[in-house]
């Protein structure tokens, strides 16, 4: 790759994340996967809300599974779409999506389907009129490889749906691929078009997290969360969560 080619990537790279994260009130939820400038494997998953019950949330992991809980129980109105498994591990690959999907595919997987075959059932979420695209990808480490999904709705039925993939192998250190579930905010809001996009991945977890995290609009972002898979076997999570956990004891007397 040529030195032109590269500053022209981390020239696009650069408008892309101002255009599309730092003066975007509402990206919604996003995916990035992609080689920070170490060559180690980068996975960004972030959260949005403008409603209380999407603002309800917080991530924790446990059990190698990076999943989206309540912070306080007691304001829950629906957790159909809001609670759910983000990111799970299988042999040597990483599931991440924005939705129950992450264990459909991991189920689709565990049965010898590929990832494009486990996700064919799966259509936009029902939430009109915003009609939610789904988002999903994996990485998968020994084969070097990494693929994005957005499942949106049909511009002819509001019932069916469109799925796209996109697969890369050659990812340039310090870049990424990027899936978000909205253009922008609105109502309803706007469904994400286009193809992926390439967003600069600088640093280790923490830098990147820290990074990525405040330049998300400050009123919507509720949670984020990156992994790092280094060369050497390391594996990192950096969780950031706007909410605080609400127990029993917090409740008002």
């Amino acid at each position: 790759m040529s030195f032109t080619n590269i500053e022209l990537i981390k020239e696009l790279a650069a408008r892309n994340f101002s255009r599309h994260i730092s003066e975007n009130a509402y990206p919604g939820r996003g995916i990035v996967l992609g080689r920070n400038h170490e060559n180690s494997w980068i996975v960004i998953y972030w959260i949005m809300g403008r409603s209380s019950n999407s603002r309800n949330r917080i991530f924790t992991h446990e059990n190698g599974i990076l999943r989206t809980e309540a912070a306080d129980l007691s304001i829950v109105e629906d957790p159909s779409l809001i609670i759910y498994n983000a990111m799970r591990d299988l042999d040597d690959c990483i599931v991440i999506s924005n939705g129950n999907h992450t264990d459909t595919i991991c189920k689709g997987l565990e049965k010898g389907k590929s990832f494009y075959t486990a996700l064919h059932s799966e259509k936009h979420e029902p939430d009109a009129p915003n009609f939610t695209p789904r988002i999903s990808g994996i990485i998968q480490c020994e084969e070097g490889s990494m693929v994005l999904s957005i499942i949106s709705k049909s511009d002819f039925s509001d019932e069916q749906s469109v799925h796209r993939f996109y697969r890369y192998t050659d990812i340039a250190p310090g870049y990424g691929y990027c899936l978000t579930t909205y253009m922008g905010d609105g109502n309803p809001l706007p469904s994400f078009k286009g193809d992926p996009l390439m967003l600069p991945l600088q640093g280790n977890a923490e830098k990147i997290a820290n990074f990525y995290w405040q330049e998300l609009n400050q009123d919507n972002r509720i949670s984020l969360a990156v992994r790092e898979l280094t060369h050497t076997g390391e594996d990192r999570l950096k969780i950031i969560n706007r909410n605080q956990v609400k127990s029993e004891n917090d409740q008002p007397l």
